[in-house]
């Protein structure tokens, strides 16, 4: 990508333009230094403890796994939802994006991040040279809380074998969770975003690494931690081998 075409999408993701002085030490196992003093709302999953798969959904393809999703009943979100939000995007993509939870627009719609989340996503995408169509993007739960809540724990287990098998499936080169509910979710964790960022991560059971972030909704109401996002889209692009995305 020209550094122009490079600037301009900076601009659009609303990041003054100076040379970062963060670079990060990579050791051998791939992590970098955990950066500290990074401002989050408290944990979620604190309270109470994700438990384990309830579901095997391990044989299953593309279609049947949508289909699954698609008539789902597992917890009482079916209830409220207009249209399940299955995923999007290349399915043998190289990056995979794992995001909360469908919003109102993804709910009528039934697509991942297309609303203002969504737009300011594209633009983190093309930052670093990559279209939306080349990554895969999904959330943690397919059906939307009302009013955009956060996720219940049980609710999260009974959306967790289906984000499994389609990890599994697309078997990408680096999962990235954006924002503090995924990042937890995936980890099982309930350490701060702040302290999650800035290393490589591994979801139990997969041996697929885990780079967190902050979700775009965030930073649409926190634009000053744009920065700090910037340098996890490079951490992106460094950890990420080049071929089709280019």
């Amino acid at each position: 990508m020209q550094e122009s075409t490079r600037q301009q999408y900076l601009q659009a993701m609303g990041i003054q333009l100076w040379e970062s002085r963060w670079l990060p030490e990579i050791d051998e196992a791939g992590s970098v230094a955990v950066k500290t003093g990074d401002i989050e709302p408290e944990s979620l999953m604190g309270e109470e403890p994700v438990v384990d798969i309830k579901h095997d959904y391990s044989g299953l393809g593309w279609s049947e796994l949508q289909s699954k999703v698609e008539s789902c009943e597992n917890c009482h979100l079916h209830e409220s939802r207009i249209y399940p939000v299955f995923g999007a995007g290349d399915q043998n993509a190289k990056v995979m994006l794992i995001g909360e939870a469908p919003g109102a627009e993804e709910d009528r719609q039934g697509e991942p991040f297309i609303g203002q989340a969504g737009q300011l996503l594209n633009q983190m995408l093309l930052a670093i040279g990559f279209k939306r169509e080349h990554v895969y993007i999904t959330n943690i739960l397919k059906c939307r809380p009302p009013n955009n809540r956060d996720p219940e724990t049980k609710e999260i287990n009974s959306c967790e074998s289906y984000l499994h098998r389609q990890i599994t499936l697309v078997a990408p080169e680096l999962v990235v969770a954006l924002g503090r509910v995924a990042a937890q979710s995936l980890l099982k964790s309930s350490t701060k975003l702040g302290d999650l960022r800035g290393q490589l991560h591994q979801v139990q059971g997969l041996s697929i690494p885990v780079l967190v972030t902050y979700h775009p909704a965030y930073l649409l109401k926190n634009p000053l931690e744009k920065r700090k996002a910037w340098e996890d889209l490079k951490f992106v692009l460094a950890n990420v081998s080049k071929g089709k995305n280019e």
